[in-house]
């Protein structure tokens, strides 16, 4: 996260004070780095580069639409899972015909929504979709492009919650089905098998599931082209894992050295579908304190960002570095250590829940009503997770740039909570 830093004991966002943005906008607040946005995508696309692949930015890590107009001007496409997400990406002007589109449960009105945008390609996570895809298509006098969503049982060690590529997970279909399913598409002039797709989970932290899934993709693709298929196309979701301690994740060329040599050796078109480790450093969630307390031994630091402005805490235990914006106490390399000139507290929110919380026994240096923390790598799977819950208004985003910034999402308002409901 390069670009939040500590100049002179404060927190800034490129060259923008966090605590002057907390003064005109509020919090919670969202504050999201351009250069960063920007540098994740190129540095991808710069080390997948000799495979000239289709990078599908995943809009459900964050769907902001200045931030999708920025990863359009920036040459990327789009991964999308909802009508919803699709008609985002064509609000920021995107071409769909580089879209993919996944998601377990499509509806016929989504299905149909993406053959009349002239999607890239479906990402087929069921037969009974199959079949739904190709009566759509069937009634619209249009030939779908699919890619069958196939399930290597590759376990890619990662939450139970985020895992997607083992054998009974919700996604996909199992790879042993893989030659069956490819022949029912080639017997349905509706359809077009264009290649295939895997998703192995989410963060990844290792190279070798990759190397792995490339291996069977390619297998299967020359299984297909052997039975007549005009396949071209490996899908190899996202995952990529980004630094949320300190180190942990590899950079995207140690990924691509995996993966690009297989895909040029097989002639094939790669398609990548990064979301977090393009938008997931490139954010942090700004809160202000209301009160510490201490009972029953432990200290709490309650302040007003909330489990339903960031779920992964209280949904997948996830670990994000909390720190003040104003530190008595210079940030840490270790955000799991103990730390001198400090204590450990439990950083939680006002929502009614006993999961409300952020951090539990992290060491904080002595914090006041009123001083503003901040929790890191909040840029992906924050907003697009967030809630109205306890009838929370959600925080204002903003977009720095350099020395500029400019509100992307103002915050909501009480009014704005009810204006969708009805009185008989």
């Amino acid at each position: 996260m390069d670009q939040f830093a500590y100049r002179k004991g404060e927190l800034y966002c490129e060259d923008v004070r966090i605590a002057d943005l907390a003064a005109e906008f509020g919090t919670p607040l969202w504050v999201y780095s351009r250069a960063s946005l920007l540098g994740s995508f190129h540095e991808i696309r710069n080390a997948f580069a000799a495979a000239e692949p289709v990078i599908c930015y995943s809009v459900k890590a964050n769907s902001n639409l200045s931030i999708l107009r920025l990863m359009n001007e920036a040459g990327s496409s789009f991964d999308v899972v909802s009508g919803g997400e699709l008609f985002r990406v064509k609000q920021a002007g995107a071409d769909t015909s580089r879209v993919a589109f996944a998601g377990v449960g499509k509806t016929d009105d989504e299905i149909r929504f993406g053959l009349e945008s002239n999607i890239l390609m479906f990402n087929v996570e069921s037969e009974a979709e199959l079949d739904a895809i190709a009566a759509v298509a069937g009634e619209m006098q249009r030939t779908a492009p699919v890619a069958l969503r196939l399930n290597p049982n590759i376990d890619a060690k990662t939450h139970v919650k985020t895992t997607t590529g083992k054998k009974g997970n919700k996604f996909g279909m199992d790879i042993e089905r893989a030659g069956q399913l490819a022949d029912k598409v080639l017997a349905d002039d509706r359809l077009s098998l264009i290649g295939i797709h895997m998703h192995l989970g989410s963060p990844i932290l290792t190279t070798d599931p990759y190397a792995r899934a490339v291996k069977k993709g390619v297998e299967v693709v020359q299984k297909f082209r052997d039975a007549g298929h005009d396949t071209n196309w490996i899908n190899l979701g996202g995952g990529f894992g980004i630094n949320y301690k300190q180190n942990e994740a590899p950079p995207a060329a140690a990924f691509a050295e995996v993966i690009v040599p297989a895909i040029r050796e097989a002639n094939c078109r790669l398609a990548l579908e990064p979301g977090r480790s393009i938008c997931g450093n490139a954010g942090v969630l700004i809160s202000r304190t209301i009160f510490t307390k201490r009972e029953g031994g432990r200290l709490f630091i309650i302040q007003d960002a909330a489990m339903n402005d960031l779920a992964r805490p209280a949904m997948y235990d996830a670990f994000h570095r909390i720190w003040p914006v104003k530190p008595a106490v210079a940030a840490p390399e270790d955000f799991e250590a103990e730390i001198s000139g400090c204590e450990p507290a439990d950083v939680v929110g006002p929502v009614c829940e006993s999961g409300d919380v952020l951090a539990k026994d992290r060491w904080l240096p002595e914090t006041h009503r009123g001083d503003l923390i901040c929790t890191f790598s909040a840029g992906a799977y924050g907003t697009t997770m967030s809630s109205n819950y306890n009838s929370r208004p959600r925080g204002a985003e903003v977009l720095v740039d350099g020395g500029e910034f400019r509100l992307i999402r103002r915050r909501e308002t009480y009014e704005e909570l009810v204006k969708n409901e009805v009185f008989d």
